[in-house]
């Protein structure tokens, strides 16, 4: 059992024991860290509180070397993330709606950044910021029951945490166009033919394979599973050439124990061993 600490929020024990804030569920188990989303009366909306304490989980997942990878889930049957909480935008300004569009983008940046892997368990709606959540993560997994889409202009407004620009980028812009605009709701299936997830399976399955899946990655690397992520980044960052990045990143494999050892085993004809 695999334990560590998530900064101002507690200890995380592992995964037969889930550690409860307000709105999230965190536990630690052989380095995959599972974040649930624990709103499920309110089908897991995305609040201001959900928002920070997601950010400051970040913070931990980002330097906290007992965590490997994430999976990130929702509370309950029904919903991934069903949208934002809509009770709070009643009352805010102009300059208090971009602020609060840059925050989401910059939480949700962070997890697209992440050096480490982040896998979204999206287990029924995943809806306006839950969707833009689940486009944040580095991989999509969605049980059958799954629903997509960024409803934003039913309420007169548009997707603004990264919605406009992650679908686009998922789907291709004539679809992500459609999507936006016409409001429309999407099931699993659909989303896995748009390239919107990479895998959909029955919901009692669901996170069996997100962990079987996030096993196989953390088998491999860390070193070149960081610099796939950078590398794959880069092609959708238009300061950065993505080919140089990819150049530059594949050269620093060279001086790395990391592919020693990785060469070696091949040649050896063994299982490489990256993890001490």
């Amino acid at each position: 059992m695999t334990s560590a600490t998530i900064s101002g929020i507690g200890p995380v024990t592992g995964i037969k024991k889930n550690h409860k804030v307000e709105t999230l569920l965190i536990s630690l188990e052989s380095g995959i860290l599972t974040v649930t989303i624990n709103r499920p009366d309110k089908l897991n909306a995305l609040n201001s509180a959900v928002l920070q304490e997601l950010n400051t989980v970040i913070d931990d997942v980002y330097r906290n070397d007992a965590i490997y990878g994430v999976i990130l889930t929702g509370s309950g049957p029904k919903a991934f993330v069903a949208g934002a909480d809509i009770s709070e935008f009643l009352s805010l300004s102009s300059d208090e709606g971009s602020s609060l569009a840059k925050k989401g983008q910059d939480i949700f940046m962070r997890l697209e950044n992440c050096s480490k892997p982040v896998i979204a368990a999206v287990n029924g709606f995943a809806l306006g910021g839950g969707c833009e959540l689940a486009m944040s993560c580095h991989i999509r997994i969605a049980s059958s029951n799954a629903k997509f889409g960024q409803p934003e202009v039913n309420l007169g407004i548009i997707p603004g945490y990264g919605g406009t620009q992650r679908l686009a980028q998922l789907v291709g812009k004539g679809k992500a166009m459609e999507l936006v605009m016409t409001a429309e709701m999407i099931g699993a299936d659909q989303a896995l033919q748009l390239g919107l997830v990479n895998h959909v399976t029955e919901p009692d399955q669901l996170m069996g394979k997100c962990i079987e899946m996030m096993t196989t990655i953390l088998s491999k690397g860390p070193g070149s599973i960081r610099r796939v992520i950078a590398a794959v980044n880069a092609g959708y960052n238009n300061s950065v050439d993505g080919y140089e990045e990819e150049a530059e990143l594949f050269g620093e494999c060279f001086n790395t124990a990391e592919m020693k050892e990785g060469v070696a085993a091949f040649l050896e004809k063994r299982k490489a061993q990256f993890r001490s």
